[in-house]
């Protein structure tokens, strides 16, 4: 399947031809994946979310989260809330750090922020919804857009409603998990969706869910969506962006790389954790990526409980270049 010529998608001054976005994760989506993700072939990068209650508290933790760097652009900062008073001013914070654009949450599906009326739980109050997105929109001379879900749940999809609702309040932009709030991650996300909400806003859609390998990107693009994000397969396999933009421009799949650029990488992400995140934090967060990188070689299990015992930046170099050495004709499982 070689690319035919489409029509770029835009957002304020963003031009991207069916962009490959890396999804917004609570302690995931930190400065050093999104670097390396960006490094990989992702067109398009949000940072982790942010509390626009803790903005507005001036809450170190939640300020660190909004820092951008010039490697990652165009990248969004995304924040939440349901207060649109907090909104309005956390926007105005995050437009301070000089992104390209902000991005609201309104789909996070997590109880302790859904039942308190903040990310999905706005879809059970539309007229909550439309003041926090008018409120953003007030708040910033940069592009805002919206990421959210088909509905609170599958008697209450509301999220053709919604789509021209956030287009009417001034959004530039709507990415949509396709799952309702009370599936969370579970069961199939349902893209049929995609093709119907597409037809009622003109702003471009950005569809997300169940993306792990190039055909789910192509067959998601059939739904005519503009873009598509991708969370969880990129923790589980971070080439997935290289692999997705070799298919759509070749029609063919990308070889599986060899160990040695596995752990090469890995370091490197490893590297990038203890600069951003200090030498404790930095390695300890990062153990939840050894997975994504290591998949399908054998005495993984073994190796990761050696590394997850390890605080040393350069004893955990040397046992993975060790497993390298020692693994290095082998290809990866399924």
């Amino acid at each position: 399947m070689v690319r035919s010529k489409t029509i770029p998608m835009k957002i304020g001054h963003i031009q991207l031809d069916k962009p490959i976005a890396l999804a917004p994760m609570e302690d995931v989506s930190d400065t050093s994946f999104r670097l390396i993700c960006k490094r990989l072939g992702a067109d398009l990068l949000f940072t982790e979310f942010a509390s626009s209650e803790a903005m507005v508290r001036d809450v170190r933790k939640t300020l660190h989260k909004i820092q951008v760097t010039d490697e990652e652009r165009p990248i969004a900062i995304q924040i939440f809330g349901g207060r649109p008073e907090a909104i309005e001013e956390a926007t105005r914070i995050a437009e301070q750090a000089s992104p390209d654009f902000i991005d609201i949450n309104c789909g996070c599906w997590v109880k302790n922020f859904a039942m308190r009326g903040e990310g999905a739980g706005l879809l059970k109050d539309l007229p909550r919804f439309e003041a926090v997105v008018k409120a953003a929109v007030r708040a910033t001379k940069l592009p805002v857009t919206v990421k959210t879900r088909l509905g609170w749940d599958s008697k209450n999809i509301v999220i053709l409603d919604v789509a021209k609702m956030i287009e009417q309040c001034g959004a530039k932009a709507l990415t949509v998990h396709c799952r309702t709030r009370d599936q969370g991650h579970s069961g199939n996300a349902d893209w049929s969706w995609l093709e119907r909400i597409k037809k009622v806003i003109s702003i471009p859609l950005i569809g997300n869910g169940d993306i792990v390998c190039a055909d789910d990107a192509r067959r998601m693009f059939e739904t005519g969506c503009d873009g598509v994000m991708i969370g969880r397969g990129a923790i589980a396999n971070p080439f997935i962006f290289k692999q997705i933009k070799h298919f759509v421009s070749t029609g063919t799949h990308l070889a599986e790389c060899p160990l040695s650029e596995k752990i090469e990488l890995c370091i490197e992400h490893l590297r990038l954790s203890v600069k951003y995140r200090g030498p404790g934090d930095g390695i300890v967060s990062f153990r939840k990526h050894y997975p994504g990188y290591l998949h399908g070689f054998p005495h993984v299990a073994q190796l990761r409980a050696e590394l997850c015992s390890i605080m040393n930046l350069d004893e955990i170099i040397s046992r993975l270049w060790k497993f390298c050495e020692q693994n290095s004709a082998l290809t990866p499982t399924a």
